[in-house]
């Protein structure tokens, strides 16, 4: 008789987004000393998600396993602009190391800094091995990102061998299906909704048929899903951003949202090509006037 999974809930919580509800769901007795590191992991990242960046960075100390150090380095690469060298140098340095360097969840902190750095084959190198239905899924996201939706097709196909089932493998789809685009869009469309009629709807799964109902034309819809997005975390990126190409579609004014998102998040990819278009802009404009 298969054992049960105590962190079934915390996990699946985490996955959708729900990081409050998995922090709740966090107090499970009975755990083994590796579930026990999982779950400090988990909860750890939920509270990254929310934003408590020095909380995790205070709590965890040097004597802290090998993967809950991981999570605390993608809290310091998060933190401050100045704290991200000293982190991705800290992080080479460890996965260069034998004893610790294939840990699943150094792994993974690996390929989600790297893609958040924009170094899809450095996040590779780390994540393409797979070993976690984890770091399979992020391998799916760094393909998507690499518009390479051939290999992301491969990963799925893995993901469905181990367990069709599975949040992530559901999630990944939806992904996929949302950068194959055309009728994909509607089958990515019944899965977040699916999702959120089995458990809950978050903050990501509203985000995630927004753009359902953008990529279909029905912005309005997917207005009234950003709003109540923006209601359930009112800092989320996604969100902001999503909100501000919706509103630029409805010809309503989007320069308040697009200030809050570059206020809290000026790292975001939205940003970042506003700020670009708006330079070679003002370069062009010096060019006609000088």
């Amino acid at each position: 008789m298969a054992t049960p999974d105590l962190l079934f809930n915390l996990r699946n919580n985490f996955y959708l987004g729900s990081y409050q509800a998995a922090i709740n769901s966090s107090e499970v007795s009975n755990l083994s000393p590796d579930d026990t590191i999982e779950r400090d992991c988990l909860v750890y990242r939920c509270y990254i998600a929310l934003g408590q960046l020095q909380f995790v960075i205070s709590e965890i100390d040097a004597s802290a396993a090998t993967p809950l150090q991981a999570v605390k380095l993608l809290a310091l690469y998060f933190s401050s602009p100045e704290n991200k060298e000293s982190a991705i140098s800290n992080l080479k340095e460890w996965l260069d190391d034998p004893a610790i360097g294939s840990n699943s969840t150094l792994r993974l902190i690996a390929g989600i800094i790297f893609m958040h750095e924009q170094d899809f084959n450095e996040a590779l190198k780390h994540t393409n091995a797979g070993g976690t239905m984890e770091l399979h899924a992020l391998n799916v996201q760094i393909f998507i990102k690499m518009h390479r939706s051939d290999y992301a097709e491969r990963q799925l196909r893995v993901m469905q061998q181990i367990d069709e089932d599975h949040t992530l493998t559901q999630l990944a789809s939806a992904w996929l299906n949302l950068a194959v685009g055309g009728s994909k869009i509607q089958e990515a469309n019944l899965i977040f909704e699916d999702l959120s009629e089995r458990y809950q709807s978050t903050s990501l799964l509203l985000n995630g048929k927004a753009v359902c109902w953008m990529h279909m034309g029905n912005f309005d819809k997917a207005e009234t899903l950003l709003v109540e997005a923006l209601n359930k975390d009112a800092r989320d990126p996604e969100t902001l951003a999503n909100l501000v190409v919706c509103c630029l579609h409805l010809g309503k004014p989007s320069s308040k949202t697009f200030s809050q998102l570059k206020l809290a998040h000026p790292d975001h990819v939205l940003v970042k090509r506003v700020s670009a278009a708006e330079e070679s802009f003002d370069r062009a404009l010096q060019a006609f006037s000088s």
